[in-house]
């Protein structure tokens, strides 16, 4: 399976906090977060860094089904 995740950059606040939980799938831009790749293969830290983001500015998807951040 495959994911697609996304980092809202007019929501992100640059906390570092995802890049932090997983510095192989995200990285800081100066004042903004992103993702390495949008689309990766399933990876609970991905989940986790959309859980923590202090904006909820992560996205995951599943195809159509959000997965992340989890409730």
């Amino acid at each position: 399976m495959t994911w697609h995740v996304e980092v809202d950059r007019n929501q992100c606040m640059a906390s570092g906090m995802c890049a932090g939980a997983a510095p192989d799938l995200f990285a800081l831009d100066h004042d903004r977060a992103r993702a390495l790749n949008s689309d990766i293969a399933e990876d609970d830290r991905a989940l986790d860094a959309a859980d923590i983001c202090p904006a909820m500015a992560i996205t995951v998807r599943d195809g159509d089904e959000t997965v992340g951040p989890r409730e």
